[in-house]
């Protein structure tokens, strides 16, 4: 039981130092962090609330991917390699396209509901 409780410590110190370090990953959290607060201040449905936390949940997962296979790729080729650098590039543009899918769906579910309020403002 306690090397399955550890296991938690390693999983919260990846993430830690993940935040620490990575600007990426800390763009993400407040990206994340700004979703939350729209969607409580609009009063999304909880399908809405759903696919928020599964989109906040990707990024940050593919984010986390990306710095592993990063560091991973520094380790095992030191100098320059262009396949070491076909590896970050794909890893990157993994995460590009889980944040764009995000940003659409984030769209979906924000803009109607922005466009209610902008009309009942005006």
């Amino acid at each position: 039981m306690r090397k399955f409780i550890r296991g938690f410590g390693y999983a919260l110190n990846g993430i830690w130092h993940a935040a620490a370090t990575q600007l990426n990953f800390r763009v993400h959290l407040a990206a994340a962090v700004v979703a939350v607060i729209l969607a409580y201040a609009l009063h999304i449905s909880a399908e809405e609330w759903l696919w928020i936390i599964l989109c906040m949940a990707m990024v940050l997962i593919a984010e986390l991917f990306n710095t592993a296979l990063e560091f991973l790729t520094d380790l095992v080729s030191p100098e320059y390699n262009k396949k070491a650098g076909l590896v970050k590039d794909m890893s990157a543009g993994a995460v590009l396209i889980t944040a764009i899918c995000a940003l659409i769906i984030g769209l979906i579910i924000f803009v109607p509901k922005l466009l209610v309020l902008m009309h009942y403002a005006s």
